[in-house]
This record gives structure tokens, sequence and C-alpha cells, in this order.
């Protein structure tokens, strides 16, 4: 998997939920705080983002919000709009505490939906996002977050047979395209972080190859090399732009790997060693130990399912 698939992956933790939103005349959603991530499109109309990471914000058709940090946020017809509050269930589905009363005037059509993340292992590609993403409506480009945005649209307005099975594919699709929107319209601006590692060649290429590859014997010269820079201009650049060494964030990288296969598979400890590129299991257990303050085996029992282990 390429790095921002594995990104989404190891930190998804459920199925994304999704939900079509009709209003009329003024009205008001207030958003609390959740463990996931939240987002939001127009469809029809307008409306503002009232959040404190920014500045009230006016919406249009075919816009994208998406809150990677399920930050507190309102969605409404004007700033100054009366809210009501929207509650989250465990599953991630969304109900207004009290429908708003019947009125007159333009319509605004949402989709507003939620993505069920893990943060205990999460990705600093993830993390690194800020609080707010807003990816205007544009005719020119970002054909394929358009498309994924009608279908997921009509798929919700029709409930057509299949519909079940079709839309968590397109919620996930659409996390994609609004990641590659935000990292796409960044790239260009960021000097460190991963919108900057995902937009350098050497960099992208090596992290690329740790993905693809975890368990090989990676040095820090045959990354270099790959890109035919030296090793430790390599070095240098990848710790600026990344905030850790090559080395530290392949070991970080092995060490999710294996937490995630501990907790969701019955696999020896040995297959995961291997998988982890960890040549025997003592080498193995002992970091992550390191890494988890427990041994692989406690980490099993204390992460997985009891119907997993029975």
């Amino acid at each position: 998997m390429d790095v921002l698939s594995d990104a989404v992956s190891a930190m998804r933790s459920g199925v994304p939920y999704s939900g079509r939103v009709d209003l009329t005349g003024r009205w008001g959603l207030r958003f609390a705080p959740s463990s996931g991530a939240a987002f939001h499109v127009i469809l029809q109309g307008t409306s503002w983002l009232l959040s404190p990471a920014t500045e009230p914000t006016l919406l249009s058709a075919g816009d994208v919000l998406f809150l990677p940090h399920g930050g507190r946020h309102a969605i409404a017809s004007d700033p100054a709009a009366p809210l009501a509050d929207v509650i989250q269930s465990p599953s991630g589905q969304w109900t207004i505490a009290e429908e708003p009363s019947p009125s007159t005037g333009v319509t605004t059509s949402m989709l507003c939906g939620s993505y069920m993340l893990s943060r205990a292992r999460a990705h600093p590609l993830m993390t690194g996002l800020p609080d707010v993403i807003h990816v205007p409506a544009r005719v020119d480009d970002r054909i394929a977050l358009r498309d994924a945005v009608s279908l997921l649209g009509r798929e919700l307005e029709h409930r057509n047979p299949g519909v079940d099975a079709l839309v968590p594919a397109l919620l996930e699709s659409l996390l994609v395209y609004i990641l590659r929107a935000w990292f796409h319209d960044n790239a260009a601006l960021a000097t460190s972080g991963w919108a900057a590692a995902l937009a350098d060649p050497v960099l992208a290429d090596a992290l690329e190859a740790m993905h693809e590859d975890p368990a090989h014997p990676w040095t820090v010269q045959e990354l270099g090399a790959r890109a035919g820079v030296s090793r430790a201009a390599f070095a240098r650049r990848f710790t600026a732009v990344v905030g850790r060494t090559p080395l530290a964030y392949l070991t970080w990288w092995r060490m999710t790997i294996s937490s995630r296969l501990l907790a969701s598979s019955d696999a020896p400890l040995r297959r995961i060693a291997e998988r982890s590129g960890y040549s025997s299991e003592f080498a193995f257990a002992k970091a992550f130990k390191r890494e988890f303050q427990v041994s692989p085996g406690s980490y099993r029992r204390q992460h997985q399912p009891r119907s997993a282990t029975a």
C-alpha cells in the first residue's frame, strides 16, 4: 500500500457513516467534539461554518468540509442562527436532538457524516492535518472528488438496492479524495511536514519503499541511493521535513503494523516478527516492549476481542 492509504488504514476503526439533510429557512446544527472525524458536503444552497478553529466561513454548493480531529463546530444558515444539538451514537450516526420547525425560504441540502478513527496509533500524516480542511468547489479540477460527491448524494437520496454496500466504499473514496486535494493544494507552500514529504520526489520514493516492504533491512544509505543522493544529505532532508530520522520512522511504522496484526489476527509471533522486519521473536519482542511497555503477548490479550482469541 502507498503512504496515504497506509495512514488511513492505520487509523480506521469502524464503518463510516453519512446521511443527507435538507433544511429550509433559518437553522443551525451544533456538533460536539468526537473521537472520529467529521465531514460535510454542501449539495445545494449556502451555509456557514462556525468553528473555534477559524473565522465564520461561507460555504457554497459543491464545497467540502473535513474536520480530521473531530473538533466542535456548527453549520448554520447564518452566523447568528439558533443552534440545535446534533447527537452522535457510538456507531457514528448523527441525529438532531430537536428537529427545526418547518419553515419557508431557501433550502440547503448537505451530506453530513463521520469516520470512525482510532487515535491510539495515529499516523503523523493524519495528526498533522489542520483542525478544519475546506475544499471549495472548482469547475476546472477535482473531477474525481466531484464525482464521488455526486455518486454519494444520489445513493443517499434514492436508496436503491445495494446502497448499504456502496455507501461505505464511496465514503472511503471521498476521504482519500479530500486528503489528496488538501495535500496537492499545500505541497507548494509547505517546507516541512507530510505535505512537503509527499511532494518531495526523494522523500516520497523512500517512504513508498518503506511502506511497500517494511520487512526489508533498509539502511539510510540504501534509501538515499534509490533517489541518487548521499547518505548524509538524505538523512538531513528526511529528518528536517518528516520530523524523525529515517530509521526512527521505519521502526515506528513496523511497530504500528505489528500492533495491528496482534490486535486483529491470530498469526504466530514468529510470522508477525518476520513481517515487521525482525529476524527472531526475541528481537521483535524486545523492540515491541520498548515501544509499548508490554510484551507482544500481553498486548494481544489486552486489545484483541474475546471472540477472536476464544
